[in-house]
């Protein structure tokens, strides 16, 4: 029996003698660039989005009890301690210029996560700077430059097919906007970021229209909403300048799984998952 033991241990150490592969990640330099994203709802409620909330359902982070959830949201990230801080803007937004204003007293009042979250632990950790990265899609870029071409490269999509996934989204979006008044903020946005809450707003864009057209629906998918966060995540990789950077992302939700997935394949950066800075 014993010698049975020690031929066990024999075949599980040299596996037979044979080489043993090693992975990717031995071939790449070992610290990354941390980045930690934040997706949310819009605070401000701006109404642009395709999910609405009701006016009865919105709450208001400059009021309490929300205004002390805020705070409270607002130390949980300062754990991530980041030494850059990217958010949902484009150039013509000018969030350089709006941070000065801020700095200065500006748009203290604004409900908008961007003042609220980005530009709030910016000052609190004394960063000079604040990223605008946000951009436009190819599909922007082609309704402007030939809309023709643009119509006869979607112009099979079925828009109006019906999508049973949908539904029942609508009904989680309903019943989720209808807790968002008694959950504490800093666990709303706990729930927003696991992985599943991630995936789920992403998921939507993987059902209905996409399958129709003869491929139509998925070409428009790729030049619009994934290309857009692609091109997202380029912009985040001209403002990383070293793998010593700590960079908090804070964009709307629908973001969130796209970026996640590029940051995790990237040998240039380690994905924070938000649930981490609890430990």
């Amino acid at each position: 029996m014993r010698q049975f033991s020690l031929l066990l241990i024999l075949v599980s150490t040299f596996s037979f003698g044979q080489a043993q592969l090693k992975s990717p990640s031995e071939f790449y330099p070992p610290q990354k660039t941390k980045v930690l994203v934040v997706g949310t709802f819009h605070f401000n409620f701006p109404g642009l989005d395709e999910v609405k909330t009701a006016d009865e359902d919105k709450i208001d982070v400059l009021k309490e009890p929300k205004k002390s959830e805020l705070e409270e949201l607002v130390a949980y990230i300062k754990k991530f301690n980041p030494t850059k801080i990217a958010i949902e803007a484009r150039p013509s937004w000018n969030a350089m210029q709006k941070f000065e204003e801020y700095k200065k007293g500006g748009h203290k009042n604004s409900r908008d996560e961007r003042y609220q979250l980005g530009m709030r632990i910016a000052t609190d950790l004394g960063l000079d700077s604040v990223y605008g990265i946000d951009t436009s899609s190819l599909q922007s870029d082609l309704e402007k430059q030939d809309s023709m071409l643009l119509k006869k490269l979607t112009n099979k999509i079925n828009r109006k097919t019906k999508d049973p996934f949908w539904d029942y989204a609508e009904e989680y979006f309903d019943y989720r906007d209808k807790k968002m008044k008694d959950v504490h903020l800093l666990d709303f946005i706990k729930a927003m970021n696991t992985r599943e809450g991630h995936n789920f707003n992403f998921g939507l864009y993987l059902t209905g229209s996409i399958a129709t057209g003869d491929g139509q629906g998925a070409d428009f998918l790729s030049i619009w909403w994934y290309n857009r966060n692609v091109r997202i995540f380029s912009k985040l990789i001209n403002i990383t300048k070293s793998p010593e950077e700590r960079i908090l992302v804070i964009f709307g939700n629908g973001h969130a799984a796209i970026l996640r997935q590029l940051l995790e394949a990237s040998p240039q950066y380690q994905f924070v998952e938000f649930s981490s800075l609890e430990d």
